[in-house]
């Protein structure tokens, strides 16, 4: 009973590993170096749900079919997204499955520029004539504060991805940043008691619109959740298992499948 959080991707906007590269990642055996485009999967009950089990998913990236039936996810509650960019919207138009199996449109927030984004990107589902069996979704605005969906609160994490605006979640005890480089004020406020803190590190040089590895764990250090674990990860981070020693206590690189649970 509580908060769940399932990492459906860890990978960055190539995924890893990269098309056509050599690498010592690209080419690992290890099953933990294979990353897909960022995604997670909140998972609600108890106390967190007042109405119920509740399931979410963050972001419909290009993969968002393949982890659907990878983590054999039944039913969907919302949609939410960070932000616009192809590799954490682009495969919305698979919400077709759930809208059929259940019955209904499927409730999506997002910030207002990412809707409009939406109607761009996916015209088609927005027509005012719709084709047969195209996505039905439900857009909310999410460019306030903390909000109640389903019975269960989620609070918005506003960041920075270079100079985009982008949004991180909070459900409960965990709460959930990827593709920033820098927090708002109000986001720091908004992470004190975070039990466990998933956040992004793209790789160890220096980037201009997210986070690397030395920057990631300034921002867990202050923060001090009881446990963190990195995503939005790059195959220029290096191997799995050797980046795993050079962490520190309470630290983790976070892989694709990896269910984190807190009451």
């Amino acid at each position: 009973m509580g908060v769940h959080l399932t990492l459906l991707g860890t990978g960055t906007s190539q995924g890893v590993p990269v098309i056509a590269c050599d690498c010592p990642v690209c080419t690992s055996k290890d099953a933990r170096d294979q990353r897909l485009r960022a995604s997670a999967l909140f998972e609600v009950d108890g106390e967190h749900a007042a109405e119920g089990p509740k399931t979410f998913v963050v972001d419909t990236g290009p993969d968002f079919r393949q982890q659907m039936l990878r983590r054999e996810v039944k039913s969907l509650d919302a949609v939410l997204f960070t932000h616009e960019h192809k590799d954490h919207v682009a495969g919305l138009d698979d919400i077709r499955a759930f809208n059929f199996r259940q019955k209904r449109d499927m409730d999506v927030y997002a910030s207002m520029r990412v809707q409009e984004a939406l109607h761009r990107e996916f015209q088609y589902v927005f027509d005012a004539n719709p084709y047969p069996g195209i996505p039905r979704v439900r857009l909310h605005d999410l460019d306030g504060g903390p909000l109640t969906i389903e019975g269960v609160e989620v609070v918005p994490l506003p960041a920075r991805h270079y100079k985009l605006p982008v949004l991180g979640f909070r459900i409960g005890p965990i709460s959930y940043i990827t593709d920033a480089n820098a927090l708002d004020p109000e986001t720091w406020a908004r992470l004190e008691g975070t039990e466990i803190l998933v956040l992004n590190a793209l790789r160890k040089e220096k980037h201009i619109s997210h986070f690397n590895l030395e920057a990631a764990l300034h921002v867990i250090d202050r923060i001090s959740p009881r446990s963190a674990y990195l995503t939005h990860i790059s195959h220029l981070l290096g191997p799995h298992a050797d980046v795993s020693t050079e962490l520190p206590d309470g630290v983790f690189l976070g892989e694709d499948g990896l269910r984190l649970s807190a009451s």
